[in-house]
């Protein structure tokens, strides 16, 4: 039989997407389906200054994530590598010193995002009144983001133990617990005053809290972490795996924030079009970032993949799972696209109750959609590359691609006289060019052989 004389390399399918699926659910819950049903309440205010304060906002929430996902990779990869070599007390000893870390940088991020909120309303270029709208919301938003990065250590340390089944259900839970109190404080339900577009900052603050404690009570108290010996009180003269985790996550940080950044910067380019053109990007990146989803979980599955493979020199399994991946990636994501293209209109119109975007937005997502392919493509190799440890080249190749080519670009198609549809158009599709370079670049990486600290030769 074949299965006697041949060795069947990597994962099997099933197995990947077993894997899948809670991660698939945990994206969904944190990029996409919270966010949706939010933009959706806050359609009913019919405000459209109100829906384009929301969509920057979260843009910029969606960068501090990225940031705090830096940290969650870091400790997923060195807490993989442990759990690979049955090292599980050190495993253990990695979330202790991600979870003060993470307490520490969080403090931080939200502080500067709290104090300068005006200052970073006045850079995106929209006019005082949205500033003014924006300005309260955001200061509420920054106190849930410190609790976000608190969970996110938590999280890395589970699925570096190839745990992500409760990563999937911590984030099931926030997600309830958001979308009820989304609801009932910004039409003001069950006697709470209705508070608006406000509401939904403070949802947002009680979801963090929550995930926090369902995190904590987990790795604390449950039996199937007991091997880890995990212990959570200030550890501070034991400072290894914190100067590891910082090399590690560092150069995740830098290169998440930069595509985050991104999407910031195209908002900022895209607002000197007016309020109803920033909407319009606002509605086509949301519906984006649901179809990109497949693309998203299978990144973090390949990270995790790599990474226990690394340890033990399983190039081969590498390689295969690399293939079967961008296969179940690409697949998923062209079914939502096309999806998501046919009904591109009705889709809008959740959002949008005073037809002031819904045309521009409806026609400018089937013109880009094929171009999410590249960006498919990029995300895939980066989290491949961080598997193995590589995440300064990562880094390097998306600061080289946004900075030489995306801003000077991005920049000079928003000064063009010509339509709304038009100009939309090509500046977002600078942004999923410059993917393609990225992904070009990150072939020839892995071509090369260089990301391995071993001889590279095959088993």
């Amino acid at each position: 039989m074949i299965g006697d004389t041949k060795k069947y390399y990597g994962e099997r399918f099933t197995k990947i997407l077993r894997y899948f699926f809670p991660e698939f659910v945990t994206a969904l819950l944190i990029y996409s389906l919270p966010l949706l049903l939010d933009a959706f309440f806050v359609g009913f205010l019919k405000s459209t200054p109100s829906y384009t304060v929301l969509g920057a906002s979260n843009g910029l929430v969606r960068l501090l994530i990225k940031m705090a996902e830096a940290f969650a990779v870091g400790t997923l990869v060195l807490t993989g590598q442990y759990n690979g070599q049955g090292k599980f007390k050190r495993a253990g000893n990695v979330l202790q010193d991600a979870f003060w870390l993470t307490v520490i940088i969080g403090a931080v991020i939200a502080g500067i995002l709290y104090f300068g909120a005006y200052w970073i309303y006045w850079w995106l270029g929209v006019s005082e009144e949205l500033i003014y709208l924006g300005i309260p919301f955001l200061r509420l938003r920054a106190i849930g983001i410190f609790f976000t990065f608190v969970s996110f250590s938590i999280i890395g340390f589970l699925r570096g133990i190839k745990n992500t089944r409760v990563p999937m259900l911590i984030y099931v839970c926030g997600s309830i617990v958001f979308v009820l109190f989304d609801f009932v404080l910004i039409f003001g339900k069950l006697g709470l005053p209705a508070m608006g577009l406000y509401g939904s900052a403070v949802a947002s603050i009680i979801q963090s809290v929550v995930m926090v404690v369902v995190a904590v009570v987990y790795v604390l108290y449950t039996p199937a972490v007991r091997q880890y010996a995990i212990q959570l009180k200030p550890h501070f003269p034991s400072i290894v795996y914190i100067k590891e985790l910082l090399v590690l996550s560092w150069p995740v940080m830098v290169d998440k924030s930069i595509l985050a950044t991104a999407y910031i910067w195209l908002f900022k380019m895209i607002s000197t079009m007016g309020t109803a053109a920033s909407a319009a990007y606002n509605a086509v990146r949301d519906m984006e970032q649901f179809t990109f989803l497949p693309a998203v979980a299978f990144a973090q599955i390949i990270t995790l993949l790599v990474s226990n493979d690394y340890g033990a020199g399983r190039w081969r399994d590498i390689r295969y799972n690399l293939y079967k991946v961008f296969f179940m990636a690409f697949s998923m994501v062209a079914v939502l696209l096309v999806i998501f293209s046919i009904y591109s209109t009705q889709i809008v119109q959740l959002f949008d109750k005073n037809n002031d975007f819904t045309e521009l937005a409806a026609r400018t997502f089937p013109l880009l959609s094929i171009l999410v392919f590249f960006d498919v493509l990029q995300l895939i190799l980066a989290g491949a590359l961080r598997g193995a440890k590589d995440v300064r080249t990562v880094m390097m190749v998306r600061l080289i691609v946004c900075s030489v080519y995306f801003v000077p670009v991005s920049y000079m198609l928003s000064m063009l006289n010509v339509t709304d549809l038009t100009k939309l158009v090509l500046i977002y599709s600078s942004f999923y060019v410059g993917n393609m370079f990225m992904s070009i670049m990150y072939i020839c990486r892995f071509r090369s052989g260089k990301w391995k600290n071993h001889p590279i030769q095959e088993n």
